[in-house]
């Protein structure tokens, strides 16, 4: 059954071309062990909330931008087989390759895996 992993994070406004370079370099890995399909989403109509909304989730900062994001696997094995193989992967550690960098504070990221109900 199709596994997704879903992701919120705020990126500073101005890493937007960062973001989008880093995020394709991630998708490829990504891909690379096991992953369908990865997709970046900027923020263009993300609203404060009352209560909850994704700006507070991800405690947004005036110059910041919402990120949404998600990747598709075929699998949760696919998945817990292919992540584990994307932490390893030295193309991703910054300490072993500068520019894996995340261009965004990974501190409040939100992530999650998700079991596809219904795809229509």
């Amino acid at each position: 059954m199709t596994y997704v992993d879903g992701f919120v994070l705020a990126v500073p406004t101005a890493n937007k071309e960062r973001y989008r370079q880093h995020a394709e370099t991630v998708a490829a890995v990504f891909k690379e062990h096991g992953a369908l399909k990865l997709v970046e989403c900027w923020g263009d109509d993300v609203p404060e909330g009352d209560v909850t909304s994704f700006p507070m989730a991800v405690k947004r900062q005036a110059d910041e931008t919402v990120c949404f994001s998600w990747i598709l696997w075929p699998s949760r094995q696919v998945r817990d087989d292919g992540m584990k193989k994307v932490m390893a992967d030295p193309r991703l550690q910054p300490e072993k390759n500068p520019s894996a960098a995340m261009p965004f504070d990974g501190h409040r990221l939100i992530y999650g895996g998700f079991e596809m109900i219904v795809d229509v």
